[in-house]
């Protein structure tokens, strides 16, 4: 199983730092956000209505900037499925290079126990 996701640099997702010498670049966070949307895809269809994946791991090199205005495909590829843990190649390619590659590990979740548990950890945090 695997799924993309494209993402075109702009304003919304560049570094902010740029200034006359740092050239406007894809950052690093939306980048592997947009990584982990693509395995999150690659699974879901295979998902019950009370089940999602949540991120567990992540390694991922970022080798190459991506200046505005190009396209990033982000892939994902299912490498192996260990009960509720699947873990992924991931990579990202900007039609030039590839700018990113790397291990990603999802953990399928009942989401009625999870939001449980959050509302668990909420309601002591405001004790």
């Amino acid at each position: 199983m695997s799924a993309e996701e494209r993402i075109i640099v702009g304003p919304s997702n560049r570094i902010v730092f740029t200034d006359e010498r740092m050239p406007a670049v894809l950052s690093t966070p939306w980048l592997i956000a947009h990584l982990e949307y693509a395995a999150r895809n690659a699974i879901a269809p295979c998902l019950s209505a009370d089940e999602r994946s949540v991120g567990t791991f992540l390694e991922v090199e970022h080798l190459a900037p991506v200046p505005e205005g190009l396209t990033v495909v982000c892939r994902a590829r299912v490498i192996l499925a260990d009960g509720p843990v699947v873990t992924f190649q991931i990579e990202a390619h900007d039609g030039f290079e590839v700018v990113a590659k790397g291990l990603h590990r999802r953990r399928v979740i009942d989401v009625d126990r999870f939001a449980r548990r959050v509302a668990r950890k909420k309601a002591a945090a405001t004790d």
